[in-house]
């Protein structure tokens, strides 16, 4: 499927619930203060010791000031000194968006995780990182994309460098678990359909304007892409009189278009009905399978990662196609490896992410990516690799919770 919400989204910012964020860097308990330090064995510092908004945040000589004293393992994630938060400018996700201090207000721009060494920023999901790899008194600190590079690597105070705990205790499960499964097709339906209740889409069809033709059924089969002609020669090979059936030289004649012809003005029509019959409901899920799960799942087993990476594969599959996906994950990999390759599966998942993110926005009916940067990569930055729930999240400025 590569069907989008057909909604003008420009407007909406990136709103994470904070039920979503709610994991701290350290267990309570473990909140210290002291210096972080990074490249050339500096120390991240304060300019000028100044506890106004914006004052710049830079690397600079250990000196022991109170500049330097930064509070860790707050139980907000947030990354603190001289009373005010570590926070990323005007709460960008760009590369190189500069680091500042701020007033702490309980954004995404203020929460920050460790996964292995790296300082990861919940809002962007990048990384914290000294601009140009300098290692002079006054080189700024900014985001980046993660890179696990010495530049992004940071001692926390105490000499340590701890990792982020997960939102429960990991199950192991991988995504073709039946639990698990159905909370991946929740949360696809969230972003496809405004709506959790995945099974009710059956009937579901329309031309969104995507260039697609018609979107329809629970995955988004598509008239102009082949999944929708193979869902139509699939329910046919298993029920020959059903009413669809006598679509099929249309849908093959419009196979690679937008066009509709052959298929107005009953297809809509017929669809539904068609939808209510169990034989095409199961033939959806087959195909579902089929085309995109089955094949996601089995190479995020492959690639090493847990359940939450199987569905970024999953989901990257459903609006690019699984060739898509598998060339959003070449792209990834000139930038980290997965746990499968000796990669660290959270910077893994992060650059992956953000490719997917490129990619979407190679088309306007993709540029709100939301369902990536406030569902699965919060899932991500607060260490829930295993998907379990509890999972709130917003897509296309709608709030979700699974339970």
């Amino acid at each position: 499927m590569k069907r989008v919400r057909a909604i003008a989204y420009a407007s909406l910012g990136l709103v994470i619930p904070a039920a979503a964020i709610a994991y701290g860097l350290l267990p309570a308990s473990a909140a210290t203060a002291g210096p972080i330090k990074g490249l050339g064995n500096k120390c991240i510092d304060v300019a000028g010791a100044s506890s106004a908004n914006g004052a710049a945040v830079q690397l600079y000589d250990c000196n022991g000031s109170a500049a330097q004293q930064w509070t860790v393992g707050n139980t907000d994630n947030t990354i603190r000194a001289l009373g005010k938060c570590l926070d990323v400018t005007a709460a960008s996700t760009a590369n190189g968006a500069k680091i500042q201090l701020y007033d702490c207000n309980a954004t995404g721009a203020q929460k920050w995780t460790v996964s292995n060494g790296a300082l990861v920023n919940s809002g962007s999901g990048k990384c914290l990182d000294v601009t140009d790899k300098s290692t002079a008194n006054g080189a700024r600190l900014q985001i980046w994309t993660c890179s696990n590079t010495t530049n992004q690597t940071w001692v926390m105070p105490g000499g340590t460098s701890p990792t982020t705990p997960p939102t429960s205790a990991p199950t192991g499960k991988n995504l073709d678990d039946p639990a698990k499964k159905d909370v991946a097709m929740q949360i696809v339906s969230a972003a496809e359909n405004s709506s959790l209740n995945w099974r009710a889409q059956f009937a579901y069809i329309e031309d969104i304007g995507d260039g697609r033709g018609y979107t329809a059924g629970i995955i988004g089969f598509c008239s102009g892409t082949g999944d929708m002609l193979e869902l139509v020669e699939a329910y046919t090979a298993t029920k020959p009189s059903n009413v669809l059936a006598k679509y099929l030289p249309a849908l093959r004649n419009v196979d690679g278009t937008d066009s509709h012809s052959g298929l107005d003005p009953n297809f809509t029509k017929d669809w539904k009905t068609a939808a209510a019959d169990t034989v095409f409901q199961a033939a959806q899920e087959a195909e579902r399978d089929r085309v995109y799960f089955n094949p996601s799942v089995r190479d995020g087993k492959s690639d090493g990662v847990r359940a939450l990476g199987q569905f970024a594969y999953y989901d990257a599959s459903v609006m690019h196609g699984y060739e898509g996906f598998r060339s959003i994950r070449s792209r990834a990999l000139t930038k980290a490896k997965p746990p499968a390759q000796g990669g660290d599966e959270h910077a893994w998942l992060t650059v992956f992410l953000n490719e997917r993110v490129v990619e979407m926005k190679k088309e306007e009916a993709h540029s709100d990516t939301s369902r990536v940067d406030t569902a699965q990569r919060v899932f991500l930055n607060n260490g829930n690799v295993d998907l379990n729930t509890p999972l709130d999240f917003a897509v296309y400025g709608e709030s979700f919770h699974i339970g």
